[in-house]
């Protein structure tokens, strides 16, 4: 479905050109005119699909018209993570840039005096995580009897996070005959309670894993020994010319720093990214990110979750998720806005478990590379994998082997790759 179909206002109309969006991915299609005519709504979708643009068009939409009179916001968008919070507000700002209407951030690890300015006006849009509403909520300082629209972002995110009585004690404070849309990439029973408590005959959509754009992304699999041999491995890759900027995923934060150290140290522009950071340490990585200063990026699923930044051309999971869920976020970093992307995970035969569920859940089978003078010596069970495939020979570049090869997706051929 094109944008132009979608009977959006002319000055959002504008704004989407503006970004050189054509047309609508799948969970934009039903989303939007479902949360144009004012139904609530429950998005299961991945990261990548286009779901912030699913919820952000309605709810400018919504500001377009007149409201009620007061300083508290119109609409009220709240995320897990400060990270994800910044996301959202510049998507807020690219779509309603021809729109006349004030919108503001709340969030932690930020000072204070901002917000106090931005709730002693009135405000139609605040994109807020729940900790630090919640403290202005109880301080007074802040009105929620306006909200027409609640929008919850990777709900499933919140509640992992334990912020599940903090939502509740939100939407209690605002009007009962609120629009609320809900936005998730599980559906499990807290969720459906969840949504069983603020929605109200909701209408269900649900973008699968399978159909969730992530064709454009290549995934290749390496076989680990050892934290000796996943150093070496990686330090073979990282001088692919083609990675352009990648972002390196670490299971814990001391791990995220100690990576980033050690690459730091050896000459590369990289940078750590995780929740023990204040916020404008992490502010000032991700703005070096966006302009091209920090190309390696090593961070934690939690800071990670939610970022959008076109350019990352590969993704690289250092330590397996022990969540499938949490494979699909870290892979959709890269590939994003029509490129094409590479994610490549290290897994050792302990791993082997959380490989499967992953590939269970994404219902794909990825493939095994192998490089040339650092093959491993484990080999991952073959009990869960299906029937496997010989390992793949892989050089940076890309160069192509002749010879007999097994057939992959869609019946075509896949060439091996071998290192000059």
């Amino acid at each position: 479905m094109l944008f132009t179909e979608l009977n959006l206002h002319p000055s959002i109309q504008k704004a989407v050109a503006t970004c050189g969006y054509a047309t609508a991915t799948p969970i934009q299609a039903a989303a939007i005119p479902l949360a144009q005519a004012g139904r609530d709504l429950i998005g299961s979708a991945q990261t990548g699909t286009g779901k912030t643009a699913a919820f952000i068009i309605p709810a400018l939409e919504r500001l377009v018209k007149p409201g009620p009179a007061g300083r508290g916001p119109r609409v009220l968008v709240l995320t897990p993570t400060r990270e994800l919070a910044i996301q959202v507000a510049d998507s807020v700002a690219r779509y309603g840039r021809f729109l006349r209407f004030r919108y503001g951030t709340i969030m932690g690890g930020v000072p204070y005096p901002d917000q106090l300015r931005m709730l002693s006006q009135p405000v139609d849009l605040i994109v807020a995580t729940p900790g630090r509403l919640i403290d202005h909520l109880e301080r007074g300082r802040l009105d929620l009897s306006r909200v027409e629209l609640l929008v919850l972002d990777e709900a499933d995110r919140m509640l992992d996070m334990g912020f599940t009585d903090a939502v509740d004690q939100i939407a209690a404070a605002t009007p009962k005959a609120r629009q609320t849309l809900l936005f998730t990439a599980t559906m499990d029973d807290p969720m459906a309670r969840l949504a069983q408590r603020l929605l109200r005959e909701p209408e269900r959509i649900a973008i699968s894993a399978a159909t969730a754009n992530h064709d454009q992304i290549e995934q290749r699999l390496h076989v680990t020994d050892n934290l000796g041999h996943k150093y070496k491995l990686l330090q073979h890759l990282l001088e692919d010319p083609a990675i352009t900027q990648a972002i390196i995923f670490s299971a814990t934060k001391r791990d995220a720093d100690s990576l980033a150290r050690e690459l730091f140290q050896k000459g590369y522009a990289a940078a750590a990214l995780h929740g023990d950071m204040t916020q404008g340490a992490r502010t000032r990585t991700l703005t070096n990110l966006r302009r091209g200063r920090v190309k390696l990026l090593v961070a934690t699923d939690v800071a990670a979750r939610g970022l959008d930044i076109n350019g990352i051309s590969h993704v690289i999971n250092f330590d397996l998720p022990k969540a499938a869920e949490d494979y699909v976020h870290r892979i959709g970093r890269t590939g994003r806005a029509g490129a094409t992307g590479i994610a490549i995970s290290f897994v050792s035969p302990t791993e082997a478990g959380y490989l499967q569920r992953i590939e269970r859940y994404t219902g794909q089978r990825v493939p095994v590379y192998t490089i040339p003078g650092l093959e491993p010596v484990s080999s991952l069970p073959t009990g869960g994998r299906g029937t496997g495939k010989g390992r793949r020979p892989f050089v940076p570049g890309g160069q192509r082997r002749q010879g007999a090869v097994p057939k992959g997706k869609g019946g075509h051929q896949q060439r091996g790759r071998t290192e000059r």
